[in-house]
């Protein structure tokens, strides 16, 4: 009796390899970049938010001291979104990745011992810095090594580090706090230390394909000057349309609506729940829909969204709006990165210097519509309202800039049938 053939391990063709190679590669990448995002803007910057009471309680600084050293994370945030390309023009870019993956990290840590103002300045500036060059880089340089057909998602999963960083604020932090302040910062600087090494590895070292642009398109004509400066445009009143939230919506609930500021923070928790799902969500809808349309109908839903609190709706429309406008406040980020890649298909320098000019000009605005609605706040005599009706009017504006470029742009002829 002859005996059976031993089977032959089944091996995968090298064409197959490839892709499951290149598959793997996208998804540590996709991984590094979401954990960078959740260390330089959801824990570097958010987790601040809660820790300020409790820095003025402990008397580490002065309200007004503790308030202007808060803005020194926004002000670190706009340099390393103007500095983040050149400073990786002059390495690689993991390198950089990495570094301020460290620096943020390392900012946790020194924030624990409140030597003086100036020490504690320079290192919330310096995650702020880190917070920039992070969000100018991760995502351009990880987005190119993803198929075109999942990039949304892709940018959502990354963007989803910010959301839960928000959630984080509300949640983890007080529960460190129970420790002490100092034992809080040294547990943000241990998570932000395992994220870093989590995503140390997973950055892609090589440059990926070039895309081959489709039959028939000139991207280098495409989109003109007009389309771009538009989308900075809106991408910069969208930021200004969030502030109303981000700064006022829980003390609109704790003090305008006198439920106090525990039923405040439910709300901020309910916030950091949209924007922890938010980019998934919208993500998921661009790559069905592409980006140019997921992006007007985002603009369309915040607007009713921010306008909720201005119209002195019941408590069910409060949650509503809080969700909402959580989920689009990190929503919109690969929305508008993807939307940069819809009108510069092909050339991804472009797309990367296009992308930092738009964090630039999110980061001027949101800056200056937050020191703006404090002005107006504090010389109406505490008008909620009005600051809402602002950041609505603000977002409709941003959605009638992208309606009229979209009409007056002549859409490209489709290519000639053989």
């Amino acid at each position: 009796m002859a005996l059976p053939t031993p089977a032959r391990p089944r091996t995968l063709p090298h064409g197959d390899r490839a892709g499951a190679d290149d598959r793997r590669t996208a998804r540590r990448a996709v991984a590094s970049a979401s954990c960078a995002s959740l260390i330089g803007i959801g824990l570097a910057r958010f987790a601040y938010t809660p820790l300020l009471p409790a820095i003025i309680d402990g008397g580490w600084f002065e309200a007004s001291t503790a308030a202007y050293l808060g803005a020194a994370n926004l002000a670190g945030y706009l340099a390393g979104a103007l500095l983040g390309r050149p400073l990786a023009a002059r390495t690689r870019v993991p390198v950089v990745l990495r570094a301020m993956m460290v620096v943020a990290t390392a900012a946790f840590f020194a924030c624990a011992y409140p030597l003086n103002v100036a020490w504690f300045f320079a290192w919330r500036f310096a995650s702020g810095f880190a917070g920039g060059a992070l969000m100018v880089l991760a995502a351009p340089a990880v987005l190119p090594h993803v198929p075109p057909g999942k990039r949304g998602l892709a940018g959502g999963l990354i963007f989803m580090g910010i959301g839960v960083g928000i959630a984080a604020s509300g949640t983890l932090v007080p529960l460190l706090l129970r420790g002490g302040l100092q034992q809080a910062w040294f547990g943000l600087g241990a998570l932000s230390c395992l994220l870093t090494v989590i995503g140390w590895r997973g950055w892609p070292s090589d440059a990926p394909a070039a895309v081959r642009p489709v039959a028939g398109a000139e991207p280098s004509r495409a989109p003109g000057r007009a389309a771009l400066r538009a989308l900075y445009a809106e991408y910069a009143l969208n930021a200004a349309a969030w502030v109303p939230h981000m700064l006022f919506l829980v003390d609109l609930v704790a003090r305008g609506l006198g439920q106090g500021i525990q039923a405040g923070s439910h709300y901020w928790v309910l916030f950091g729940l949209g924007a922890t799902v938010g980019p998934i969500l919208v993500g998921h809808l661009a790559d069905r829909t592409g980006f140019g349309p997921a992006l007007r109908l985002a603009f369309l839903v915040e607007a009713g969204a921010i306008a909720i609190p201005a119209l002195g709706l019941g408590p069910s429309w409060l949650i509503l709006s809080s969700v909402a406008v959580g989920a689009f406040v990190t929503g919109t980020v690969p929305l508008m990165l993807g939307r940069i890649g819809e009108l510069l298909p092909g050339e991804p320098e472009r797309q990367k210097a296009a992308w930092s000019v738009a964090t630039v000009a999110f980061a001027l605005f949101q800056a200056g519509a937050a020191y703006g609605l404090s002005f107006v706040f504090a010389h109406t005599a505490g008008n909620y309202t009005l600051l809402f009706a602002l950041g609505t009017s603000a977002m409709v504006l941003a959605l009638a800039i992208d309606l009229g470029t979209a009409l007056a742009t002549p859409r490209p002829a489709s290519p000639a049938r053989p």
